[in-house]
């Protein structure tokens, strides 16, 4: 009689790969996850088949991890009006804590790693839709939660592609204050209700 996985080791293998891969990226090899894990090559393919299994799930757990964090960050909040909840969700999405999912998933969106989860790109946008229109409800405009996803993703972009977070922070404070206007008058820029 063989033995039964156990699906706490599994689980501790798979989180200790994604704090790896938050941390370094993604690996070519299964050496860094062996490391990571203090398991074995043996032991990761018994628990997840194949190496780009492992990755998948690697990638899964970590969106998950970043869909919990970010949710969060961009649930609105009684206390505080949204506008200032975006902002604070910039400064963490784009800080220390939020960084790691940055560079794994721009990565993902650019990278051959998509044959992985060939869903990903439209998953990644809608993904955010439900929470930032939640949150836009909160002034009177959830239709502007396209605008902001859109805003967000391309400063996003921008950080990647150049380093530079203080102009990409100024960008996203000019357009807050832009956003604070549309609410305010209940018009978009164009001056349609």
């Amino acid at each position: 009689m063989g033995r039964h996985k156990q699906p706490e080791i599994r689980d501790r293998i798979l989180n200790a790969c994604v704090d790896h891969a938050l941390a370094h990226g993604l690996p070519d090899r299964l050496e860094p996850f062996v490391k990571a894990s203090g398991s074995s090559t043996r032991m990761l393919i018994y628990h997840f088949g194949t190496r780009d299994a492992l990755l998948y799930e690697t990638l899964r757990r970590a969106r998950q991890r970043q869909r919990l964090f970010y949710g969060s960050l961009l649930s609105a909040r009684q206390d505080e009006p949204y506008l200032v909840t975006l902002r604070r969700a910039w400064q963490a999405m784009t800080g220390p804590e939020g960084r790691p999912y940055l560079s794994m998933f721009g990565r993902l969106r650019e990278d051959t790693e998509q044959q992985l989860w060939p869903t990903f790109k439209r998953e990644a946008t809608t993904d955010w839709l439900q929470p930032l229109e939640d949150g836009m409800r909160t002034v009177g405009r959830p239709e502007l939660a396209t605008l902001v996803l859109a805003a967000i993703r391309g400063l996003i972009m921008d950080i990647e592609a150049t380093g530079d977070t203080p102009r990409a922070d100024r960008a996203f404070d000019d357009f807050l204050a832009a956003l604070a206007l549309m609410t305010a008058t209940g018009r978009t820029a164009t001056g349609a209700s």
